[in-house]
Formats: structure tokens, C-alpha cells, sequence
């Protein structure tokens, strides 16, 4: 995987940012923003759970497709509390270096 790779998630940030003025009746994502934080949450757990079933089945295509909607709509619902991904990867950084098992007694 490459930095341009990576890169692509800072490009899903400034999207979902300049289609949050968008018409609703034009962009999907205007469309979820418009409708609130809750309705994004519970559009995240859909294809979260999308990408559950595909994980268990095993299919690498299905789940990788799976896994790109639930990080686009984890983004969405970021944005409709005012977070980006770039938030997120700032928490990891953070956490970087610190077992799971210390992390989580921090908290």
C-alpha cells in the first residue's frame, strides 16, 4: 500500500466537507448529513454489519467493498458530529507504541 493509498481517506475527509453544503437531492452524502448524526450512526452499523457477514463468508472482494461503505459511512458519521478521520488517525498516533491492554486501562 502506498502513501497515495493512504491519502485517499484525507480526500474522503475534504469530500464529505464540501458536500455537506451540498443539495440533498444531489449528493448522498449531503442527503445522510441532512438527516443527522443519528440516522448516520445507524447507517454505519448497517454496512459495519455488511462487512461482518462478508468477514464470516470469507469472500476477500465482497468484504473489501464491504469494508470501503462502513469507512465512508464511519466517516459521514463523524462529520455529522463535527469529527474526520483525520481526527481518528490522530488518536491512533497517540495511542501508538502502548499495548491494547495498557490503552485501554488508561481510559
Amino acid at each position: 500500500m502506498s502513501d497515495d493509498d493512504y491519502a485517499a481517506f484525507a480526500r474522503l475527509d475534504a469530500t464529505i466537507a464540501a458536500r455537506r453544503s451540498a443539495d440533498a437531492g444531489e449528493s448522498w452524502t449531503a442527503a445522510l448529513l441532512a438527516k443527522g448524526p443519528e440516522k448516520c450512526a445507524e447507517k454505519f452499523g448497517e454496512e459495519a454489519v455488511e462487512a461482518i457477514i462478508e468477514a464470516v463468508k470469507g469472500d476477500r472482494a465482497k468484504l473489501t467493498a464491504e469494508a470501503a461503505d462502513a469507512v465512508y459511512h464511519l466517516a459521514v458519521m463523524l462529520a455529522a458530529r463535527g469529527l474526520a478521520l483525520s481526527d481518528v488517525a490522530a488518536e491512533l498516533a497517540r495511542r501508538e507504541g502502548r499495548s491494547g491492554i495498557e490503552e485501554k486501562a488508561a481510559r
